[in-house]
């Protein structure tokens, strides 16, 4: 083969000015075209954020609007907790009252059942006193005799104050006993419309300006003693032993005295017979 023989050429043949100027212009359309469409898309996505700035105000009215009824229930709530503190407070307050009225009523009670039972003993005691008695004026009849005997044994100027005929003080005495037989006995009184054994041979001697201790304890060692056989009118008859009486009453002649006895009597006038004394004093 000549050396100088057709090679074969591998370069692309040469495009003629028409066709690059078709190709130029394509390229450059679909650069525009591009463009375009990128310029679309941009536009597009400026107006997104257009978009969302109008729709925040809504979106911010309603969060406060939630706040709002956020913050009206909390404080509603804390209205309502302090509303149920002063309520319990006022019911504790009513209540603490209550139980101060009832423990103050309970008290009370207690008191006046203690006073009740108080009562109630003394009164036993003193029943159980009179019977005592009548049983030892059973016993003690002839003794009564015999003492009986004595006054009218006894001479004229001591006669006249053991026979009834009392006179001066004396008269007056007696005449305010005799003045109280039916009242009541009550334990502790002093008169004027009820006496205890004692209370009424205090205030018996009081009319006659003499002062006597209270109880008849004292009372019993408030004179001289004198023996049962040989009384006056005025002599404080006593039983029990002296200093220790357990009862008390005033003898106003002719074998009898006058005495607040018990509940169950009251005051009365009774033969020596009735209940015999174990001793007596003279203070007149």
């Amino acid at each position: 083969m000549s050396p100088n023989a057709h090679i074969t050429s591998h370069r692309k043949p040469r495009r003629t000015a028409t066709q690059s100027w078709v190709v130029r212009t394509g390229v450059a359309g679909g650069v525009l075209s591009t463009l375009a469409v990128a310029g679309a898309g941009s536009a597009t996505a400026a107006e997104k954020p257009v978009e969302a700035t109008v729709e925040m105000p809504a979106v911010n009215a309603a969060l406060a609007t939630s706040i709002a009824q956020s913050a009206a229930a909390t404080q509603q709530t804390a209205f309502d907790y302090q509303d149920r503190a002063q309520q319990d407070e006022a019911t504790s307050k009513v209540e603490a009252a209550a139980k101060k009225a009832a423990d103050e009523a309970e008290r009370k009670a207690e008191a006046e059942r203690k006073a009740a039972a108080a009562k109630e003993k003394r009164e036993k005691e003193e029943a159980r006193a009179s019977r005592a008695n009548e049983r030892q004026s059973l016993s003690s009849k002839s003794a009564a005799q015999t003492s009986e005997d004595a006054d009218a044994d006894a001479p004229a100027s001591s006669s006249s104050k053991s026979s009834g005929t009392a006179t001066g003080s004396t008269a007056s005495l007696v005449s305010f006993l005799r003045a109280q037989v039916g009242k009541a006995y009550v334990m502790g009184s002093t008169g004027p419309s009820s006496y205890d054994c004692s209370g009424l041979v205090m205030a018996a001697y009081s009319q006659i300006g003499i002062d006597l201790p209270r109880v008849s304890q004292d009372q019993s060692t408030a004179g001289t003693q004198v023996s049962t056989s040989n009384l006056q009118v005025g002599d404080i008859l006593y039983w029990g032993s002296a200093g220790s009486a357990y009862h008390v009453a005033v003898y106003i002649g002719g074998g009898k005295f006058i005495g607040a006895q018990n509940p169950s009597t009251g005051i009365v006038e009774r033969d020596m017979s009735y209940s015999p004394p174990t001793g007596a004093v003279r203070v007149l």
